[in-house]
């Protein structure tokens, strides 16, 4: 089995993040060792798990001349410790690690992205933690992703080539040991020590206490909304202040003192006993990466929090708990007030979390996958296959642009008497305006102008909204349509960059949220004029059907694919096939699913 080195900051990550997995790696045969700052953490982890470890001297912020000596001294420790495999997370030892492991030439380098601190960051420190997270990524052979929300804002930000960003099973770097964070009755010593009156509902907080863990919300929350609504509540908070904490109580900006009768506990130690004296969990952070606290307490507890990178894989909206907009404290107090009014609601949110704690995030999946992972980049030969293949899919990047750019221009060159004349056709059988145009998601989701020729009516019913497609579609706009004219004007789109000739069809902005992790990658190639779903039936797929034919072409992208798919479509405009979903004018709405097709049970074109 190889040898396996992680390198992380500080050890407290590796002994909080990472329980049992070294000692389950050792298990199985790998040496395995950690370097990290040096300190008691360290030892703790040596005693505690069984391996080797080495102290580094690493500090959280940038520090150039202590970084440099740092990484000085990380790559004599890896050319001494020879791992096959060199695990580096957090963002400064991503760094360092991956610097000192292309020096070193361990033969797999893995980043472990943890989280995105840029996403709080403004000026010049975001652009330099956007410049390390740029080249922490760039030197390693992968880079795993602990969710899909983070792999999708890594590669939105161009921080990673999708190609080498993955993310194993559901999540997670660690799991969730769901037997030890399992529902339990409250702990009356425990309650008795704390000062909670007997059967007081309580708010738990997990984590730092600092601006960006949303320290500030969760006060305004619950001194605004909670309390009033639910006057016995408590709010216990466990954690720690660090960088970026609030100004001390009682200053104008930072979180005010409870009242007096309305006790705030900050708690230190093991959180499991504590989840057993909570009613909720309210989770305001701004930003993580798979954040540990949810996912302990979703294994027995409702939690409320804010839509965010990474909380909303932990949490399930509406099934494990409640996610409100990022910063509204008031529909974060609404959400906690409504879990302590309604105890039925909260067990059956609590109850969804422990069954989805146990099924997808039990520790041991998550090993195996990475261990998997590991030994799959290890096979002889396949870095240097994986970054050859990167380097042809650059070129051929390049070459799909130069394709877009010679048929998008000949296109209109040779279509604009035909384009013209439907233009008119419009005018006058339609109205004004004679385009269509409406903000889409393009690449990333970043959102763009598509133009197409109008085929529908502006008429409005009684109550002054738009009626239904059906009702507003004339028979030119059905002509339109079924010969796929309407879609000329979308070649400017192809010549200004926003879309290609072939690609996921651009759909509506509010379909975003609505799709699963895996629908979503539809966004990591530019939409297009055409696309394979529209050859293999057009609106008469299900919208399940089509994703999976859109993440397929994520996948399996060719020149030679595309040159296909554009040849099929001329057949299938010719044909009119599948013009509009049964029963309506073209699809239905795409309200979301649960169950989306695998793409990647689908045949080739």
């Amino acid at each position: 089995m190889p040898p396996i080195t992680h390198v992380v900051t500080h050890a407290v990550t590796t002994r909080a993040l990472l329980r049992g997995q070294l000692a389950w790696l050792r298990g199985r045969g790998h040496e395995v060792s950690v370097v990290s700052a040096p300190g008691p953490a360290l030892d703790d982890v040596a005693r505690t798990q069984g391996v080797e470890t080495v102290g580094v001297p690493m500090s959280r912020e940038i520090e150039p001349l202590a970084d440099l000596v740092s990484l000085v001294r990380l790559v004599r420790t890896l050319r001494r410790l020879r791992p096959d495999v060199l695990n580096a997370s957090t963002p400064k030892a991503g760094l360092l690690g991956t610097v000192a492991g292309a020096i070193a030439r361990v033969p797999v380098r893995v980043y472990l992205l943890r989280g995105l601190r840029l996403e709080t960051a403004t000026g010049l420190r975001g652009r330099t933690l956007a410049l390390t997270e740029r080249v922490a990524c760039a030197l390693a052979h992968e880079v795993v992703c602990v969710s899909h929300s983070l792999r999708r804002r890594a590669v939105e930000e161009g921080l990673v080539d999708p190609a080498r960003a993955r993310v194993l099973g559901a999540g997670s770097s660690n799991g969730v040991d769901a037997e030890r964070f399992a529902p339990r009755p409250p702990d009356p010593a425990l309650r008795a020590r704390l000062g909670l009156p007997e059967g007081a509902p309580v708010v738990g907080f997990v984590g730092r206490l600092t601006r960006d863990k949303g320290i500030e919300d969760l006060w305004r929350a619950f001194e605004g909304v909670v309390l009033p609504r639910v006057p016995r509540g408590l709010a216990p908070a466990r954690g720690r202040a660090g960088a970026g904490r609030p100004r001390a109580a009682g200053r104008a900006r930072g979180p005010r003192p409870p009242p007096a009768g309305r006790p705030h506990r900050r708690l230190r130690g093991r959180t499991a006993p504590y989840y057993g004296l909570m009613s909720v969990l309210a989770f305001p952070s701004a930003r993580e990466g798979f954040p540990n606290a949810p996912l302990e307490a979703a294994a027995c507890l409702p939690v409320a929090g804010f839509v965010a990178t990474g909380t909303v894989d932990a949490v399930v909206d509406g099934v494990t708990g409640t996610l409100v907009p990022r910063g509204d404290g008031r529909a974060l107090g609404d959400a906690l007030a409504r879990y302590l009014e309604d105890p039925a609601l909260a067990r059956a949110h609590g109850q969804a979390g422990r069954t989805r704690a146990l099924e997808a995030f039990a520790p041991e999946r998550v090993w195996t996958a990475l261990e998997a992972e590991y030994l799959r980049l290890r096979v002889p030969g396949r870095l240097a296959r994986l970054r050859r293949a990167a380097g042809r899919l650059g070129r051929s990047r390049t070459l799909k642009r130069a394709l877009d750019l010679s048929v998008a221009s000949a296109a209109l060159a040779g279509t604009w008497p035909l384009l013209a004349a439907a233009a008119l056709a419009v005018r006058v059988g339609i109205g004004r305006p004679v385009l269509f145009a409406q903000r889409r998601p393009g690449l990333h989701g970043r959102p763009f102008t598509v133009y197409k020729l109008r085929t529908m009516t502006d008429a409005r019913g009684p109550d002054g909204r738009p009626l239904p497609d059906h009702a507003r579609l004339t028979r030119l706009g059905r002509l339109l349509g079924s010969t796929s004219l309407d879609e000329l004007p979308e070649l400017w789109n192809v010549l200004r960059g926003d879309m290609s000739l072939v690609g996921p069809r651009p759909l509506l902005m509010e379909y975003l949220d609505r799709y699963t992790p895996e629908q979503a990658r539809r966004h990591e190639v530019k939409p297009g004029l055409t696309g394979r779903a529209v050859v293999h039936g057009r609106n008469a797929l299900t919208w399940e059907e089509k994703f999976a034919h859109d993440v397929w072409y994520v996948d399996h992208w060719t020149l030679g694919l595309d040159l296909r798919v554009l040849l099929r479509t001329a057949w299938a405009v010719l044909a009119r096939e599948g013009v509009s979903a049964p029963g309506e004018a073209t699809m239905p709405v795409f309200t979301g699913t649960q169950a989306p097709a695998s793409a990647r049970s689908l045949q080739a074109v």
